[in-house]
Formats: structure tokens, sequence, C-alpha cells
């Protein structure tokens, strides 16, 4: 770590990576026009491990690390988002609802660790439950309950895969990311043969157009391997209070692509949906760092 300021061109960097994370679920929308959402998230990961398994060396973790990370972000993640993406919930809810992931990995830190809640988690948790409230009294032909319960667990599965990331640290985390994927494809092909058929899937690759096979790269170069060998970096060199916070831009990115894109409309309820949820994953985030000053002067 050199500072706690960016450069210029670190910023610009950081800035690059939540918009290829934000927009990345209007990608997805894209996708899903022409490719069953299971068959999509195994050619994802298919691409995300290879070529890249064959030039970065798999990182010195237990398989079974790298397999329990591989479903739950591969299936559990991924799998259940893109099923409610397709029909059940917009690009630019599911980039916001999908970020409460948050206070799932807090619940499970606490479970495993025993470490209490603070009384600014609960607030904060609050917050961020009255906007899924606010959306879910607003659920309509874009957006269903089941749409929201999906995303609900594709947040659910993608702390959990934090949990097991967690347990090894100094780990590389594009080489976890990539060798993970070994272990996504074979239950989302599994389950896409089971639930999508042999034909859907073969007729969506056949029907996948320039713009379909854009959106899969996106998915797995752009994303995944650009995405996290960068923000790797950036943790590497700035401290994580200074990196972490850019992430609250995914969601801002994800909504307005959406908007601007696809033309979701972004009535007033959804907006304050998004005011709540996104002051709550704020509230989780800077208030320790706002009162670690105070403490200290005293």
């Amino acid at each position: 770590m050199t500072s706690n300021t960016l450069t210029w061109r670190s910023a610009l960097l950081a800035l690059a990576v939540v918009a290829v994370w934000g927009t990345n679920f209007v990608v997805i929308k894209v996708a899903l026009t022409h490719l069953p959402p299971l068959t999509f998230a195994a050619l994802r990961f298919t691409f995300a491990l290879l070529p890249a398994a064959f030039f970065i060396k798999r990182p010195d973790v237990p398989w079974r690390n790298l397999a329990a990370y591989g479903v739950l972000i591969g299936l559990g993640q991924f799998g259940m988002l893109y099923i409610a993406m397709q029909h059940d919930i917009s690009p630019g809810l599911a980039s916001l609802v999908v970020q409460v992931q948050v206070f799932f990995t807090i619940g499970l830190s606490m479970w495993l660790t025993g470490e209490r809640v603070k009384r600014f988690q609960i607030a904060a948790l609050v917050l961020a439950t009255g906007g899924l409230a606010v959306i879910l009294l607003h659920t309509d032909g874009s957006t269903t309950p089941l749409g929201l319960g999906l995303v609900l667990i594709a947040a659910a599965s993608w702390a959990g895969g934090n949990m097991v990331q967690r347990s090894t640290p100094g780990v590389n985390s594009l080489a976890y990311v990539v060798w993970a994927s070994l272990f996504s494809i074979p239950p989302l092909l599994i389950l896409a043969l089971v639930f999508e058929g042999p034909q859907r899937m073969l007729l969506g690759v056949q029907h996948a157009d320039l713009g379909t096979w854009g959106a899969v790269l996106w998915q797995s170069v752009g994303n995944t391997l650009f995405g996290y060998a960068a923000w790797g970096w950036l943790l590497a060199r700035y401290p994580a209070a200074t990196i972490s916070p850019l992430a609250f831009f995914v969601p801002v990115f994800g909504m307005a692509a959406s908007a601007a894109l696809l033309g979701e409309p972004m009535q007033t309820w959804k907006l304050a949906a998004a005011g709540l949820v996104l002051g709550g994953l704020a509230l989780n985030m800077f208030w320790p760092m706002l009162r670690r000053p105070a403490t200290q002067a005293s």
C-alpha cells in the first residue's frame, strides 16, 4: 500500500471496473434473449476457466475450497441471478438487490465466529430491508416476488462464497476465481440438461448472434478476468477502506445503464428503494470509519 489517495490513473481504473460490473446487468439481459439462463451461466464460467487456466497457476488452496466457492458463486449466485433476470426482475433492480450480500456476509460471519451484532449494523439492515420492502410492494410485470426471492438467494450464495474465500487469505483473487470456475460448470450443465433440455440448449447456442456472444465474453473476460485482476491490483496498492466504498457505484451504473439502454423506468418508488438500500450499505461501511477518529482523539 503506497497511499490513501488514488492517483488519477488508479481512479480511472477503479471507475472502469465498477462501470463494467454495473453495466454487466444490462449485458446479462441482452444474452438472455437467446440463451437459456443455466446454459448462459455454464458458458460464462467455461470461458472464464479456458484458456486462462493454462496461463494462471492454480492457487495453493484445498480443492474442496475451490469446489465450494465454485458451486456457491456459479450455481448459487449467477445461476439464480440469470434465472431471475430472464423474466422476473429488471436489470436495474437486480443490480441493487444483489448488493444486500453485505448483510448476509455479516450474518454468516457472526454465526461462524460468534461476533456480536452492533447497533449501527442493525440500523443499516433496517434501512436496507425497508428498501426491499418498497420493491416488494411495487412488484409488477417486470419484477415479481419470485424474482426478488431468487436474487436474494443469489446474494446469500455470494455471501457464502465470500466466507469460503476469506478462509484462505492472501490468495490471488483472479487465480482463485479462474480455478473455482472448474467446479461451477458441471452443476450448471447438469441442471441445464434437466430443466432446459438439450434441444433448448442447442437452439440457444445456434441462434446466438454476435451480440449474444459478445455478452458472454463480457461476462467472462470483462466482468471476471479484467474486473478481478484490476480490483486485486488496486487492493494490493491502496487500503481496503479507500477501494471498497467505490463498489457503491455498481448499482448506480447498473440502474443508469438499464434506464439509458433498455428504457427501464425509474419511478419515484424505485429511487426511494435505491436510496434506502444504498443508505444501509453506506451506514454499514462508513460508520466505523467516522467513529474511529473520534475514538482515537479521546
